[in-house]
């Protein structure tokens, strides 16, 4: 069976167009659950009580647990739309069905009913699994390879699908995004997810308890073409910018500077800068930047996002001095 984008799977569902047995996987678990949702516009609003059935089957972890789970799934998946075209299963973390921890009778049984299922889906009925990481040396993800259209949820085809994807990422976050900023980070990004997600994070850092995020949001995120000199950043810090402390980081990393240099430089700054122009915020800014080195050196989290997170508590302390920058 093909191997589809997400993209595609929306084409499908506008033109009404399905097919009976549906693996979403990929890191990417925003894109998932969005795109499991919209297989619902399939079916009129007014009915889709009698044939939508969502399924979670992350508590699915005994044999017979899994065993009454599957039975039920496999009911709903045979089960005929009810004054509708087609019925609409979707099945949440179905990593735990596919691949069951524990071997048992009752779990071999299982997975015997789902192959079933599998190899002659009702044609009525749209079953959408929607799983995280499969092994896929495994006998179902190959027959799922055979029997399902498999859809990779993250990848990107056009700017209109950046655009899409970032307003889901953005509406997750509980924010709204101007239509003219979501085109602006797509066009800044193109298809080029990592960009796409940095970007992202960084914007829902700076406007964070924003209720709308603007051009003007994003603009200050972008930062300029290059970056201009070594300090650039720590000097923005100063003058409490923290969107433009935020976008000279991001020029840092992607110049290929290691996290270790950039935090030695947030602690010079600390040390010889803040008793002058923010001394009430000294000891907490020390105390971020040492949790933020035990942090670093722990593993316990992405360097970037880490000191993205640093910086915001450095700025607060500056933010409104208007230092002027000396070097």
């Amino acid at each position: 069976m093909p191997v589809l984008t997400a993209a595609s799977v929306r084409k499908q569902i506008a033109s009404g167009t399905v097919d009976s047995l549906y693996l979403l996987q990929g890191e990417d678990e925003v894109e998932k659950s969005a795109l499991a949702a919209e297989f619902a516009d399939l079916v009129e609003e007014g009915l889709r009580a009698f044939n939508v059935e969502r399924v979670h089957a992350g508590d699915m972890t005994t044999g017979d647990r899994l065993a009454d789970g599957v039975a039920s799934l496999v009911a709903a998946a045979r089960t005929l739309p009810m004054m509708a075209p087609r019925r609409i299963v979707v099945v949440l973390q179905a990593e735990t069905l596919l691949a069951p921890k524990r071997e048992s009778e009752a779990a071999t049984r299982a997975l015997e009913q789902l192959e079933a299922l599998f190899k002659s889906p009702d044609p009525q009925v749209a079953l959408v699994l929607v799983a995280g990481a499969l092994d896929k040396r495994s006998r179902m993800f190959k027959l799922l390879m055979k029997q399902a259209t498999v859809v990779e949820c993250g990848a990107i085809a056009d700017q209109a699908d950046a655009e899409r994807w970032v307003r889901l990422r953005i509406a997750a976050a509980g924010a709204e995004l101007e239509p003219a900023a979501a085109r602006l980070i797509a066009q800044r990004g193109g298809t080029d997810v990592k960009r796409l997600r940095g970007d992202v994070d960084r914007l829902l850092l700076y406007a964070l308890g924003q209720k709308t995020i603007t051009v003007a949001d994003v603009r200050e995120i972008a930062g300029p073409a290059a970056l201009q000199d070594d300090w650039a950043m720590t000097n923005a810090i100063e003058a409490g910018e923290t969107g433009q402390a935020l976008g000279q980081l991001a020029l840092m990393f992607d110049a290929g500077a290691p996290a270790e240099k950039i935090l030695g430089q947030l602690g010079w700054l600390v040390r010889s800068k803040f008793p002058t122009i923010a001394p009430k915020h000294v000891k907490a800014s020390i105390e971020a930047l040492f949790r933020t080195d035990l942090d670093l050196k722990r593993s316990a989290g992405e360097p970037r996002v880490l000191l993205e997170r640093l910086i915001v508590e450095l700025c607060a302390g500056t933010r409104g001095r208007g230092a002027a920058r000396r070097w």
